[in-house]
């Protein structure tokens, strides 16, 4: 009698830093052998799909669940790694909850670098970039990403600036105005960047090192005002679906 047709849609997915290839018995860390065993309920012979971030999504069966030891083997590739378009988010750090969100937004939304940047009137403390890394695990576990986006060190502006590389684009929201967001992201297809400031916006001085970079677009995100974590989401949104990257 052949096996009952296993419907991966309903299964746990999860993201392990150990390679996956067909065969490989994989030990997950105790909060997902935590998660699987005393929160799913899952048992031996139950599958779960694995993803590493470079190898596409693999669905795996149980081998072993213990309280504390969830084990693993990997038998299948389930999805292909995703293409992703060439697109930095770079973003001033903000409030630690709001930043997390913004990280946790880019992952979503397809970005491949997200790149804190400091500007004149960034208010940051101490940045937590596993932290942020955290909440792109669990968004692309959630929305069925297959590749995770790089997290840059923070960097100053003038630095991001001087060392933009030649050939991307640079798309960034002027509070002073601009041409439109969708005018302005059909002009940047990849490799580009998103550019959002702080709360306070940039200075008129960093405004015009901003535009003066070969490749820089200043575009405005409308009438209202938004928040910067609204708007990082909203010209990213803009710049994938203009762009269809």
């Amino acid at each position: 009698m052949s096996e009952k047709p296993v419907n991966l849609s309903t299964t746990p997915r999860l993201h392990v830093a150990q390679p996956l290839v067909q065969g490989a018995s994989i030990a997950l860390p105790l909060p997902q052998s935590h998660y699987l065993a005393q929160v799913m309920r899952r048992q031996p012979g139950d599958f779960v799909r694995l993803f590493d971030g470079a190898s596409g999504e693999w669905a795996a069966r149980l081998v072993s669940v213990g309280r504390k030891a969830v084990v693993a083997v990997v038998e299948s590739q389930s999805a292909p790694q995703e293409i992703t378009a060439d697109l930095w988010l770079c973003a001033a750090p903000l409030k630690r909850d709001r930043f997390d969100w913004v990280a946790e937004k880019a992952c979503e939304l397809g970005v491949s670098r997200l790149v804190p940047v400091v500007t004149q009137r960034t208010n940051m403390g101490k940045l937590n970039l596993d932290r942020l890394r955290a909440h792109m695990v669990e968004a692309a576990e959630q929305c069925g990403r297959t590749a995770l986006p790089l997290v840059a060190e923070p960097v100053s502006l003038a630095d991001l600036l001087r060392n933009w590389p030649a050939g991307r684009a640079l798309v960034f929201a002027d509070e002073a105005g601009g041409e439109s967001l969708v005018g302005g992201c059909a002009r940047a297809p990849a490799p580009a960047g998103v550019l959002i400031g702080p709360e306070g916006g940039f200075s008129d001085g960093e405004r015009a090192a901003i535009r003066g970079v070969l490749g820089a677009i200043a575009v405005s995100l409308g009438p209202r005002i938004l928040r910067a974590d609204t708007a990082a989401a909203v010209a990213v949104g803009v710049w994938q679906a203009v762009t269809r990257g």
